[in-house]
């Protein structure tokens, strides 16, 4: 089962992503925070969009819940770490991270003379 270590490592282990004091919890952003580690280091809160979390929330009830308040209505999800294997977590983090993440830059393609 997963735990506090293990979240706060496979969470700095997606690519610009950087840790901060957020009040009482440890969070984690690349462009905007994705998730937050609770003080208790039993549970975290991750931000999905609302039919991702639908699907966690029904496929593993004892690991997700929304949560009851306005953050929980803008996607975020209390996560219990000790009810998610380490793969699964890496799943829940890597889902957040990828609509968290900066936009790639295009690259700039150059006319090419006539």
């Amino acid at each position: 089962m997963a735990n506090a270590a293990d979240f706060r490592r496979i969470a700095l282990s997606l690519e610009g992503t950087t840790e901060y004091q957020h009040f009482d919890r440890r969070a984690f952003k690349a462009r905007v925070t994705f998730a937050t580690l609770a003080p208790d280091a039993l549970t975290a809160n991750i931000k999905f969009a609302p039919d991702e979390r639908a699907l966690k929330c029904v496929v593993a009830p004892d690991a997700f819940a929304a949560l009851d308040n306005a953050w929980g209505l803008r996607g975020w999800t209390r996560a219990v770490l000790a009810a998610l294997t380490e793969d699964e977590l890496s799943a829940a983090l890597t889902l957040a991270w990828a609509r968290a993440r900066p936009a790639e830059k295009k690259r700039r393609q150059r006319s090419k003379p006539a």
